[in-house]
């Protein structure tokens, strides 16, 4: 039976350098999700041409626009890179550019060219929750995305800080707090049980 193997990460994107090579519609769409989820983010797009849309969530970010077309020198510095072009001889070839200098590297919509997919997203305050299909269906990690939306509940960040204040007075080893953290948030998941 076939089954996702990846390793989910939540990476500190303030803290990388990410490249985008494309300023089409793709490249628009992964700078959308990227600073929705990363507000923050440290982001440099490499193209000819940028959208309007771009340009403009360029000025809200933390994002240098380069008009220029791929070069390998692109690379320097970047941790991660986005290769969105029309062009797949293009794509590929930051593909192995990337490779060859130990960098992550996803080639938009084209599962063997990628070290790393960038999934759904569901974001309320402290909590996070990432949704990959192993690369198999967006629109299905999409529709997962909006069904956790509308169930992990609005109130969740109050309760994850609650949480966190809780922990910091708790005595004793890790296992004593651990197991009184069990026993602690074990009704949260019973009481929504209890509601069907």
């Amino acid at each position: 039976m076939e089954r996702n193997n990846l390793y989910p990460i939540f990476l500190k994107v303030k803290q990388l350098n990410v490249l985008i090579i494309g300023g089409g519609n793709v490249a628009e769409e992964k700078l959308t999700f990227l600073l929705k989820s990363s507000p923050d983010a440290c982001v440099t797009m490499v193209s000819p041409m940028f959208r309007n849309g771009t340009v403009y969530l360029a000025k809200k970010g933390n994002v240098t626009l380069i008009n220029d077309v791929y070069k390998k020198d692109y690379l320097q510095g970047q941790h991660m890179v986005v290769a969105t072009t029309d062009v797949p001889e293009v794509n590929v070839q930051v593909y192995k550019d990337c490779r060859a200098e130990a960098k992550l590297v996803n080639v938009a919509d084209n599962p063997p060219y990628c070290d790393f997919y960038m999934g759904g997203i569901v974001t309320k305050g402290n909590v996070k929750v990432a949704i990959s299909t192993n690369g198999k269906s967006p629109t299905m990690a999409k529709r997962l995305r909006q069904f956790f939306e509308e169930v992990i509940p609005e109130n969740i960040d109050d309760l994850v800080k609650n949480l966190n204040e809780y922990r910091k007075t708790i005595k004793g080893d890790f296992e004593e707090k651990v197991e009184k953290l069990n026993e602690f948030t074990k009704g949260i998941i019973e009481n929504k049980d209890s509601e069907k």
